[in-house]
């Protein structure tokens, strides 16, 4: 009875720990993105206050500068994400905040574009929180609640997305540009220190230690991996495809002018609202029918929502379809995550996550390139309809991948 009862004991003290390390990592996740994206509304400001006067290289200095992070995030996602499987992933979650926290602080001190510029790209290579707690959570919890975790991780980060430029607009209104900067790396400190204090990991045993040195060749199929790869990247494609022809294609909808910015601010917001809301309830539902499964229906249900918004002859039709967009989509990067989760070795999971982070940067980088081509060349509504047949064609991708994968494990 005595080994029945400590047994207990020690399953609850499991339990607790991989649900503090989530709601920790929460909220780590959510104030770094916060921080990343504040500076939205105010960056092309701040790019001027610095010595760029001509509009047109005020607009280039801005994306080069806000693209710098992702740039650098992208390269290095793998590294950390290796050192994450050798010496622990709550090092890299410690890493990342503190170097997150002094990169955001310098950002305020910059006295020219070239500091600005070399801050941001500074940041990505330091930073990564987001990802390096994706690592934590999908080998620190149970595989059976995975999808839930990674889902309500996941609405952090999206959060984070939706609140960061609403505060990067009232912010340095009340307490100036640098001063929201400084504010914004006192933020991540805080998440350091509850990293520090809060967070628990399992030790890495030998066992894991030593595949953590391996490479490809230690994954079994490696087919699953690559798939999901491709699915990360498609799904920031098509996130970001219509980005750049919102406004345009807003100005269309609406009959007053001085009506398109906070339309456009609206259609934006509401797919990501749409995916705070479902992500956490999708991952749970994958963990009880299969992550796969779910992602190739989502992947079909996008593409079907996003083709109607083609002949959409209102703002608000546009709007209530972006939601439902949002919503189908939400649950698709929890589901990569575990897919990847459950196909590879617990000593590689980082590293390979790590691609997975890779793969959707560079989709972020991709999306809106082909979107503003497809726009400019075949129309803004050719924008809709080529988005919703690459979903689908993910969708009819997955399917026929898993079912392979499924028939070479019988």
């Amino acid at each position: 009875m005595s080994d029945q009862n400590a047994g207990a004991e020690i399953a609850a003290s499991n339990d607790l720990y991989w649900r503090r390390n989530l709601w920790v990592c929460l909220f780590g996740s959510f104030s770094t993105v916060v921080s990343l994206t504040l500076l939205l509304p105010f960056l092309p400001l701040y790019v001027h206050q610095l010595g760029v006067s001509d509009p047109a290289a005020v607009v280039q200095w801005s994306g080069i500068a806000f693209g710098a992070t992702f740039f650098s995030a992208a390269v290095v996602s793998p590294f950390w994400g290796h050192l994450a499987d050798r010496y622990g992933r709550k090092l890299m979650l410690l890493r990342a905040s503190l170097g997150m926290a002094i990169a955001m602080s310098m950002i305020g001190l910059a006295a020219n574009i070239w500091q600005l510029v070399a801050l941001r790209f500074l940041a990505g290579l330091l930073g990564g929180y987001a990802s390096a707690a994706v690592v934590l959570i999908a080998t620190q919890t149970p595989k059976d609640r995975s999808g839930w975790a990674l889902g309500t991780l996941a609405s952090g980060v999206m959060a984070g997305n939706l609140v960061g430029p609403l505060i990067g607009g009232l912010l340095p209104s009340l307490i100036g540009i640098r001063n929201t900067f400084f504010c914004a790396g006192a933020l991540i400190f805080v998440a350091f220190l509850a990293t520090a204090a809060l967070v628990r990991e399992a030790p890495l045993v030998p066992r894991e230690r030593a595949a953590a040195r391996g490479n490809w060749a230690a994954i079994p199929d490696r087919r699953p991996i690559v798939a999901m790869l491709l699915t990360g990247m498609l799904l920031m494609v098509a996130n970001l495809s219509i980005e750049p022809i919102i406004s345009v294609y807003v100005s269309e909808l609406v009959e007053r002018p001085d009506q398109v910015t906070f339309t456009s601010g609206l259609v934006m917001s509401a797919t990501a609202l749409g995916s705070i809301l479902s992500a956490s309830r999708l991952g749970k539902l994958a963990d009880r029918i299969g992550h796969w499964r779910v992602l190739t229906i989502c992947l079909l249900v996008a593409g079907v929502l996003i083709l109607p918004q083609a002949v959409v002859t209102s703002a608000w039709q546009l709007i209530a379809l972006r939601f439902l967009v949002g919503l189908s989509l939400g649950g698709l990067l929890p589901c990569v995550a575990a897919v990847i989760r459950h196909n590879v070795p617990d000593g590689i999971a980082g590293r390979t996550l790590g691609y997975s982070v890779s793969a959707q940067f560079a989709g972020q980088v991709v999306g809106p390139l082909l979107g503003g081509f497809v726009g400019g060349h075949l129309g803004l509504r050719a924008v809709f309809i080529s988005t919703s047949a690459l979903l689908v064609a993910g969708a009819a991708f997955n399917l026929r991948t898993n079912r392979t994968v499924e028939r070479g494990r019988l």
